[in-house]
């Protein structure tokens, strides 16, 4: 982890009443002191451009200098290199359509603050932070604007 990023984690574990719901409490992750957890629908499924099933895996927040960076981190088992149909091309819709459709609203929803998101899409669960060379993943960052996520070249 950079020097200076701070992170919380938003989970997938628990459903969100209706107008949604915030659980503050702390706990240690990976060396780092969580302050926030945020409950959202487990496994929550998405519609892509390329058809594949992808469902949200878990949101963290990090304070990456003076910016605040939301990683959305997806499964999408469809990458798999050995067994899955996507390509990285394939995948390149999805994106920009999961930052639109599921990233904006969810980031008002819930009132979060973004400067940066970031989005993976991952054949399987990985612990961020962490390789596993059998595992694929694909990322792409993106600026939240007034007209919808603006691709960030990092």
């Amino acid at each position: 982890m950079p020097n200076g990023t701070v992170r919380r984690v938003i989970t997938a574990r628990t459903a969100a009443p209706e107008g949604g719901a915030r659980t503050w409490k702390r706990e240690w992750v990976r060396g780092c002191v969580s302050a926030f957890v945020l409950c959202a629908t487990p496994g929550l499924a998405q519609d892509v451009p390329s058809g594949q099933p992808v469902t949200l895996s878990e949101i963290l927040v990090d304070e990456v200098g003076a910016e605040q960076w939301l990683r959305f981190r997806f499964l999408a088992p469809g990458i798999a290199r050995d067994t899955g149909e996507v390509s990285y091309a394939d995948a390149e819709g999805d994106f920009q359509a999961l930052c639109d459709d599921f990233v904006l609203p969810y980031i008002a929803d819930f009132a979060l603050d973004a400067d940066v998101v970031v989005i993976s899409l991952m054949d399987r669960p990985v612990a961020f932070g962490t390789s596993d060379p059998d595992a694929t993943q694909f990322f792409e960052a993106f600026r939240p604007g007034p007209d919808g996520c603006v691709w960030e070249a990092l």
